[in-house]
């Protein structure tokens, strides 16, 4: 191939360059995520840009890796441009951090590289993932964890009342998929049509599995997203026990956050179906206003850590900083950014670091909560001991 014919005035398609303003705004609001991360004792981790291609196979999925930017290695090695940072994350606390007491906590800013349909709403094959894991805890409390700092992070770029953080759990759906004996090409079937909303094809394709009634009350299950009615509707609807688990799940983290007061920041979302193979129990996507495309996503993956080593229980969340950037623009114009909405948060090492939480089980987590909030409502550093 002749390389002197590409057009060396122009970029590839999916890429683009950031400056003056834009470029300014996006190091602005990846400041905010790693201070917020930081305040919630976070340690920053940087893996690397060329992995090996298996990796990512291991952690995402060969659908989901299968969109890497892929070569091949002097030695013959498959190698690929990182597609995803909780892969590598996900590996490191098996093998670099086996040893360190948990809960493990990690966050990270880096580019990832993805190939992407010239349709696709994802457009960019060059994007930013701002994430932190929590690996090493399977409770209520961390999954509340991320969640809240999913919060916090949004509310910081003076988000309030604009964003919503919409919450389903995987035992829902394979509860459903189990009882209906559904074979792994019917199950796929039925979590696009309901990823889609397709209520009328989602009645068609249940009613030969289960009855006329059951199949039209489900279909129209999935169609809803709303506060703690929606829990009330399903739990008329499915009875079988892990749905109901998953169900009691979702229940749980619901009370908390309403006793936090937080009910508008939050939906259940039982359509929210996309990538369960991926995700063990909790999953939620992250949507702002003015964003055409959802701008986060996380759920807890107690299966990952396994590819690399032991398993453990973890949970985590990504947001794209790229299209976070694009809606504080929009919505701020030419307007800069300050560090925080009050101004620049007190220096970490400051803070008494004896002043933390009690343990998750010493006291109800609305309690320890509201302690956490309020002292990182303060600028304070908070660390929730959790039990495993």
């Amino acid at each position: 191939m002749d390389h002197t014919t590409e057009p060396l005035s122009t970029i590839p398609t999916g890429m683009r360059y950031y400056f003056g303003q834009e470029a300014r705004l996006r190091r602005t609001v990846e400041e905010i995520g790693m201070t917020v991360f930081d305040g919630w004792s976070y340690e920053e981790i940087t893996t690397p840009t060329v992995d090996y291609y298996s990796l990512f196979e291991h952690g995402m999925g060969r659908a989901e890796a299968h969109r890497a930017f892929r070569f091949t290695d002097t030695d013959g090695r498959l190698l690929a441009l990182r597609p995803d940072v909780t892969s590598a994350a996900a590996r490191a606390a098996a093998t670099l951090f086996a040893e360190r007491e948990r809960p493990l906590r990690l966050c990270y800013a880096a580019p990832v590289f993805r190939q992407q349909p010239q349709s696709h709403a994802e457009w960019r094959r060059e994007s930013t993932q701002m994430g932190c894991e929590l690996i090493g805890a399977n409770t209520l409390v961390a999954d509340l964890e991320v969640l809240l700092i999913a919060s916090e992070f949004l509310r910081g770029l003076d988000l309030e009342g604009n964003y919503a953080i919409t919450l389903n759990d995987v035992g829902i759906f394979n509860g459903v998929a189990e009882r209906l004996n559904l074979d792994p090409t019917s199950r796929e079937r039925m979590r696009q049509l309901i990823d889609v909303r397709n209520a009328a094809d989602l009645e068609r394709f249940l009613t030969p599995h289960t009855s006329a009634g059951e199949a039209q009350s489900f279909a129209q299950l999935v169609q809803l997203s709303g506060k703690r009615e929606t829990l009330d509707l399903a739990r008329n609807v499915i009875s079988n026990e892990q749905s109901r688990a998953g169900l009691d799940r979702l229940e749980g983290l619901w009370k908390v956050i309403e006793s936090l007061g937080l009910t508008e920041c939050f939906e259940i979302d039982l359509g929210d179906v996309a990538r369960l193979d991926y995700y063990t129990g909790l999953t939620f996507k992250i949507y702002v206003n003015g964003a055409g495309y959802r701008v986060g996503s996380g759920g807890r993956y107690d299966g990952l850590t396994a590819s690399f080593g032991k398993a453990e229980p973890a949970v985590g969340f990504v947001v794209d900083l790229d299209l976070l950037t694009d809606v504080v623009r929009m919505r701020r114009a030419d307007q800069s950014l300050t560090r925080t909405q009050q101004g620049t948060p007190p220096d970490p090492k400051t803070n008494d670091p004896d002043e933390e939480p009690s343990r998750d089980s010493a006291r109800d987590p609305s309690e320890l909560f509201l302690k956490a909030l309020e002292r990182r409502a303060q600028g304070g550093r908070v660390s929730l001991k959790l039990l495993r």
